[in-house]
């Protein structure tokens, strides 16, 4: 049945006010009906922005209300699995902040409940739907490369100092640090791409003297063919590129990201005709040699559109499509953390059980 799906998001840090609320509130079928937050300078942003959308001090104002059908969980990464559970118990849809929580454990649970008590569970991988991975999701589809030979993915960023006033990812606290936050997005675009490895070697550690939680990491996934690196770092200057793909017929490299963060974090609403295109000198590059053809240029960027993720979430809810990100493939990204952790802390390669 038809309805429109009254939401509520728990939490309004960058998540809340720059992933999920803009969508929520320009999307057909949706309500954002409340958010819990008691921060004054976010109450101020959603009282100006959402003057419809009631505000709440805590999670609980959300998950008691009967008249909620979906709980977005933007909460810290400590508490993804009490959110989530205490939702989906109440009988709620519910999405939840990538990384899907902390540990298999947890993630193995929320699956549980999900199936048990019949609703959707799914997990904000958006960057499934950014212009780049699609970009190179449609590369790899065409096969113009060859056989991928070598893949090679970065998020580099400059940031040498705290952070005033602080931030939870920088405390040592479970689930902080960088390979949780940026790490899962590296790993679920691999795994988009190539499925689950044969095994991880991974190098996780702090490079910043005063950090509390990991700043850098070095994750190889083993591949029959080939091996995956996926690095990011918080002392990378000049950044690299994006993604290094080469093959048996060529090579294509890509510089910068996806404009959709920065558009929204600067205030734009998701709903104009562009939204989500690439300026041309961020588009990648690409040489290759095929049945005696050359081919080298600029391959214009698809269109990122993190608007595909909640049409298919509300369309799930409705029983018209199943879920595209499914709690279960989130759940193998927590796997390769796990393992990724325990092959930096034992300084080994680690084989993943399928």
């Amino acid at each position: 049945m038809e309805k429109i799906i009254r939401t509520g998001i728990i939490g309004f840090g960058l998540s809340g006010r720059v992933f999920h609320a803009p969508f929520i509130d320009v999307g057909d079928g949706f309500e954002l009906t409340k958010i819990s937050t008691s921060n004054s300078q976010s109450i101020s942003i959603i009282e100006e922005r959402y003057p419809v959308t009631a505000i709440v001090p805590g999670g609980k104002g959300i998950i008691d209300d009967p008249d909620i059908n979906l709980v977005i969980v933007t909460s810290p990464n400590t508490v993804h699995f009490h959110w989530a559970r205490e939702a989906l118990l109440a009988g709620k849809h519910v999405v939840v902040e990538k990384p899907f929580t902390v540990s298999v454990k947890e993630a193995d649970e929320l699956i549980e409940i999900a199936k048990r008590v019949g609703k959707i569970l799914t997990v904000y991988h958006n960057r499934r739907i950014t212009s780049d991975t699609k970009t190179v999701r449609r590369l790899l589809d065409s096969k113009i490369l060859g056989d991928i030979v070598d893949y090679e993915t970065h998020f580099d960023r400059y940031r040498p100092e705290p952070r005033p006033g602080g931030a939870w990812r920088e405390d040592a606290l479970p689930g902080s640090g960088i390979f949780y936050d940026l790490g899962s997005h590296l790993i679920d675009q691999a795994l988009y791409f190539f499925g689950m490895p044969l095994s991880v070697t991974a190098d996780i550690k702090a490079q910043r003297p005063w950090a509390k939680a990991d700043d850098y990491f070095d994750l190889r996934l083993q591949y029959p063919t080939f091996t995956a690196t996926l690095k990011a770092g918080m002392l990378k200057k000049i950044p690299g590129p994006t993604y290094q793909i080469h093959g048996k017929n060529g090579s294509f490299v890509k510089y910068g990201l996806d404009v959709q963060e920065e558009n929204l974090n600067n205030g734009a609403i998701p709903n104009t005709p562009s939204w989500g295109s690439e300026p041309e000198n961020i588009w990648g590059t690409i040489d290759v040699e095929r049945e005696g053809l050359k081919l080298s240029g600029k391959i214009e960027s698809e269109r990122g559109d993190y608007r595909v993720f909640f049409n298919n979430l509300r369309d799930a809810i409705w029983g018209k499509a199943e879920i595209a990100v499914k709690p279960e493939e989130a759940r193998d990204v927590m796997r390769i953390i796990e393992l990724s952790f325990l092959s930096s802390r034992e300084k080994r390669t680690v084989e993943v059980k399928l």
